[in-house]
């Protein structure tokens, strides 16, 4: 009896193990093959440009901590590290200067235009 139900058994568990599953398969494009390596070169130029001496004086004079950045960095997503690549050379660290002063001065003077401050009195 029992070896009945073990043949009966191993019977159930050949055909389950051989049963056709359908495969899916499907044309995979270029843009999808290459967006793992495209990802990884994000990373590599993102970090590249954190490693930078001027980058990191000037995250360190912001207080913020360089390897905290790196890890910030390696967690975003691929389309976030694009988009930090293609604004990273327009954002450049501490380079905003002229133009902070510049709009500081354009409002200051509008204000002694209006009369609503005497900055410019004593000049």
């Amino acid at each position: 009896m029992l070896s009945r139900f073990l043949i009966v058994l191993q019977v159930i568990i050949f055909l389950a193990a051989t049963a056709a599953v359908p495969a899916r398969a499907a044309v995979v494009g270029n843009g999808d093959y290459f967006a793992p390596a495209r990802a990884g070169q994000a990373l590599g130029a993102a970090g590249a440009a954190l490693a930078r001496a001027d980058v990191q004086a000037q995250l360190t004079a912001l207080g913020v901590d360089p390897q905290d950045a790196r890890a910030r960095v390696a967690a975003l997503s691929p389309a976030e590290l694009a988009q930090l690549n293609a604004r990273f050379d327009e954002l450049p660290a501490g380079s905003s200067i002229l133009g902070l002063v510049g709009a500081v001065f354009v409002v200051l003077l509008i204000l002694e235009l209006v009369g609503v401050t005497d900055v410019f009195s004593g000049v």
